[in-house]
């Protein structure tokens, strides 16, 4: 009896994609493949199958995935079998330009038709020739699909895809399409289902998620989401991504301080302080309502944390528009922000914009904003000196945890916080659980807590990691994370709001 074949998906960019990544990896386990051994997945080693989950926001994706590509050539080389296949936004975007710069790739497939990829896979074996299958329209709703879950404590779950603004910057709408919802009552029977799998955590995913329910005629259909997370019992912590300040209302803001699962978290995407800047991008607000729905959040919510994209180098950004966007920032207090400087994207209003700001400018007024945005997140977090917080802990969180005997995880605001933890190892935490920490001290990222835990809560999300390291393989279709290739910061967010 030969072995399974065995697969390994690299992922490229937001949440939105990991969470498509984890889509593609239940469909190849449904179809008979097993996922590459730990220790050999780096690029390629040891795999069957490998998929390359694409992002086409940033220009540097372009470039990793084509240097990527070519560093598969070689391996294929020596591997026949290999099969290689491109998908996501850039497959999307790409298409045939993609087989022609890369003729070893086996498979290419766009964001709407994710469920094809095994029978494409299999047709590319059959045929010996590439398979180029790109739809216009979404097939299935990406929640049908089977999924390897990341983690069997949390969950994302998908409330709907695409995107219907015209931001002059973005070339998602063009990726993903039009806004499409999914019912209200097929979202919260899913996330009953994860909850009865052990799932205590849910992040609602979307483009622009307080758009949710503009498809089906309920312009308040969001926060009315909102408030049904909230009766579904054993459901701890909902949290969601990502909103658009143009959509963003006050019915939102009152069920999540309503609701008590609803965390005190908000990723509010600014792109830039400057209204000339801001009209350019087509973003429908300006500064000053972006920082009056920020007051009203803090007034509902005094302990939430707020954080952000904010993009530099605009074209036709000027000294002054830049220093708008400073302004901003130091009158938002963002616990956290994600900076990006602009690269032109071919296909979007903003490509053939006349005066593109010089790269070195850019570079300055980045490091600038980096500065400051640090500087602001870091007195955030020093005010949690001798404070306490409720701890989830998770996996994957901080690099250096085994060699500081601590463990990591997420505070109700979605701070991350590192935690000394006891020697034996019967007495620690498990991903999942949760505790009260008290925070000795801080850094600009991140919270620590030197103290060990106390009111140690073992949770049903702790069971289930604890059976799926006892069975060797995962919950649900399965645990394990794609690799997620990150040439710059990963958004809190999807990326284009």
């Amino acid at each position: 009896m030969t072995d399974p074949r065995t697969y390994h998906v690299i992922t490229y960019g937001c949440q939105m994609n990991v969470h498509d990544s984890e889509r593609i990896s239940g469909l190849l386990e449904e179809a008979g493949l097993t996922r590459v051994a730990p220790g050999n997945d780096a690029l390629g080693a040891g795999a069957d199958v490998v998929v390359f989950n694409t992002c086409a926001v940033r220009e540097n994706a372009d470039n990793r995935l084509y240097g990527n590509l070519g560093h598969m050539a070689s391996i294929k080389a020596v591997h026949p079998g290999l099969q290689i296949a491109v998908g996501g936004c850039m497959a999307q975007k790409d298409r045939d330009l993609i087989v022609k710069k890369a003729p070893w790739v086996d498979v290419v497939f766009g964001t709407h038709n994710v469920g094809a990829l095994p029978t494409l896979l299999e047709r590319a074996r059959v045929e010996k020739e590439a398979q180029v299958e790109i739809k216009e329209a979404l097939e299935t709703f990406p929640s049908n699909l089977p999924t390897r879950r990341e983690s069997p404590y949390s969950a994302w779950v998908s409330i709907s895809v695409g995107c219907n603004n015209t931001c002059t910057f973005c070339i998602v709408p063009a990726l993903r399409g039009k806004e499409t919802d999914r019912r209200p009552g097929d979202i919260l029977a899913e996330i009953e289902m994860l909850v009865d799998q052990g799932v205590q955590e849910i992040t609602l995913l979307g483009q622009n998620v307080n758009a949710y329910g503009v498809e089906f005629g309920d312009r308040q259909a969001f926060a009315k989401l909102l408030r049904a997370c909230g009766g579904i019992d054993g459901l701890e912590r909902v949290r969601f991504t990502s909103p658009h300040p143009k959509d963003f209302t006050d019915d939102v803001i009152e069920a999540m301080a309503e609701t008590p699962n609803v965390m005190p978290q908000l990723h509010m995407p600014l792109q830039s302080g400057s209204d000339q800047i801001l009209k350019a991008m087509r973003r429908s607000y300006r500064s000053e309502r972006y920082l009056g729905i920020l007051d009203r959040v803090r007034q509902a919510m005094p302990e939430a944390a707020i954080t952000t994209d904010i993009i530099i180098g605009f074209p036709g950004e000027t000294e002054e528009d830049f220093q708008a966007t400073m302004d901003v920032v130091r009158q938002a207090r963002f616990s956290a922000a994600f900076t990006f400087q602009y690269s032109i994207r071919p296909g979007t209003p903003a490509a053939t914009m006349p005066n593109q700001v010089p790269k070195e400018i850019v570079q300055d007024r980045y490091e600038r904003l980096v500065d400051v945005v640090n500087d602001l997140a870091w007195e955030e977090n020093k005010k949690f000196a001798g404070r306490e917080v409720e701890v989830m802990f998770a996996t994957g969180e901080g690099r250096k945890d085994a060699e500081t005997n601590r463990m990591s995880g997420r505070a109700r605001d979605n701070r991350l916080v590192h935690v000394a933890v006891p020697d034996d190892p019967a007495e620690r935490p498990r991903p999942g659980d949760v505790a009260m920490v008290t925070i000795t001290h801080a850094a600009p990222h991140h919270l620590n807590s030197d103290e060990l835990p106390r009111d140690l809560r073992r949770t049903r999300g702790g069971d289930a990691w604890e059976a799926a390291q006892g069975m060797k393989k995962p919950v649900g279709v399965g645990l394990g994370m794609p690799s997620v290739e990150r040439p710059e910061p990963l958004p809190a967010a999807t990326g284009c709001n």
